[in-house]
């Protein structure tokens, strides 16, 4: 069978049922497209997240107190006999490779000023938190260098923050109470937004010391540790466990660093991309059982038209062929329309939703469409067989 009449008997099928070779190609489009949707909605998510993380820098390091348990968790506070200091922090501002150490409280209370209240995050927080944390002041100053264990009532302000306290007014030199106290307002930040579902512009920070005592608590929530560029993570680690456990006589602290940080975060967001790839999987598998119905169906009403091709010299390998063309054509044309679909409902997604992260790779569509033309095939194999291994003599009787 010369090539060119092998694809006329290929085509001429096809068209003949134009509305079945469709519906066959619906189901493959619609498993493509709702695999390369969900794979690309659970791209953008991991993407998204970790630009969010990683905006901070990748040189960060963060001691916790207490031990990590056995499941991955951390005991915080619990469970260690000396808790993480103002001194500590303080000590590990003397390493070599250190380059801003930032002791951190965290919580919550209502902040007062000229009659207006607001409830929003305190962070209480060292003097180099701008260059550890890659944020600007965008009028006034941080929190100055002041003795650590007793600074000044100073607080500096989010820019959310100072718009709903202050207005258009200037809150440089103006008081406020947090949680109280009095503070002075010496600075305002520049807008940061949402990171990873942290509102920074709706904060304020005050020092340290001074969060410690508005929480009543007795150790800090973490220290953050910004190490000089080119420094080896482990001579970093190591440092800070020596120092630490001098200090606290055992190791009763927790340090995890950045790539630790991504690592974690990378394999819970490459699960859900899969998870969320193998959901529209389910509907290629039903394409494909779709392709197998109609190819058989097909197989059975064309059994005199096998018997004749083989009759006329048509060998089993070229009839297998022939229906296994069918399969692939019908598989790879509905693979192309599920990626135009999945696509442009991905982008109408975004556009509809632009909070929404969406990306789709190149890889994704070349996989998807591969996996379309193996679906394809692998479905088309029982029924093309079976035509193959027809008897021609009984395939001619055949009505």
């Amino acid at each position: 069978m010369r090539t060119r009449d092998f694809l006329n008997l290929t085509g001429s099928s096809l068209i003949a049922h134009r509305l079945r070779s469709f519906l066959t190609a619906l189901g493959i489009a619609v498993g493509i497209a709702a695999v390369v949707l969900l794979t690309s909605i659970g791209e953008g998510v991991h993407q998204f997240v970790l630009s969010e993380f990683t905006q901070f820098g990748t040189t960060l390091v963060s001691i916790n107190p207490g031990k990590t348990t056995t499941h991955g968790g951390n005991v915080g506070g619990f469970g260690t006999e000396r808790p993480l200091t103002i001194e500590d922090a303080e000590a590990l501002q003397r390493l070599p490779f250190a380059r801003a150490v930032v002791p951190l409280v965290q919580g919550n209370a209502e902040v007062e000023a000229d009659n207006r209240r607001r409830r929003t995050n305190v962070y209480g927080a060292g003097p180099q938190w701008p260059e550890a944390y890659r944020m600007q002041v965008k009028s006034g100053r941080f929190l100055p260098d002041d003795d650590p264990v007793a600074p000044r009532a100073f607080a500096v302000l989010g820019s959310k923050l100072r718009q709903e306290l202050f207005g258009d007014r200037s809150p440089l030199g103006q008081r406020i109470t947090i949680g109280g106290s009095r503070y002075r307002v010496i600075g305002v930040m520049e807008s940061k937004g949402t990171v990873l579902g942290f509102d920074l512009d709706d904060t304020v920070y005050i020092p340290a010391a001074r969060a410690l005592s508005l929480f009543n608590k007795d150790t800090l929530f973490q220290i953050d540790l910004m190490y000089r560029q080119g420094t080896p993570v482990d001579t970093v680690v190591e440092g800070i466990k020596s120092l630490l456990e001098a200090r606290h006589g055992r190791d009763d602290f927790t340090i995890t660093t950045q790539q630790q940080m991504l690592d974690v975060l990378g394999s819970v967001l490459d699960v859900l991309t899969f998870a969320v790839g193998a959901i529209g999987g389910i509907s290629l598998l039903v394409g494909g059982i779709g392709i197998v119905t109609i190819m058989t169906i097909a197989i059975n009403e064309r059994t005199n038209e096998i018997g004749l091709l083989r009759a006329l010299g048509a060998k089993q390998s070229q009839v297998l062929g022939l229906f296994l063309g069918e399969a692939i054509v019908l598989a790879a044309f509905g693979g192309l329309a599920g990626l135009v679909l999945g696509v442009g409902i991905a982008e109408l997604l975004h556009l509809a939703l632009p909070a929404l992260p969406v990306h789709t790779p190149l890889l994704y569509v070349a996989l998807a469409e591969a996996i379309a033309v193996v679906i394809g095939l692998a479905a088309g194999v029982l029924p093309a067989r079976r035509a193959a291994l027809l008897d021609p003599v009984e395939a001619l009787r055949s009505e």
